[in-house]
């Protein structure tokens, strides 16, 4: 992931903050994957998966409108 925000803010021209907004939904839903996968408490999958909705929301928000 740390490669694809490398990419997207030098290979593309994205500004930091949007790169890093767009990615952490994605990588707090990799981290509630690896703690379902290693046998981590209920608590910690929930978390890492409740936390990743606003984030998610917030990214939605952020996004130029595009007209149909």
């Amino acid at each position: 992931m740390l490669l694809e925000w490398l990419l997207l803010t030098r290979g593309r021209g994205w500004r930091k903050g949007d790169a890093a907004l767009r990615l952490l939904p994605g990588a707090l839903m990799v981290l509630a994957l690896r703690a379902a996968l290693t046998g981590a408490g209920w608590w910690w999958i929930a978390l890492a998966l409740a936390a990743s909705f606003p984030v998610h929301l917030a990214d939605i928000a952020r996004r130029p409108r595009r007209s149909i």
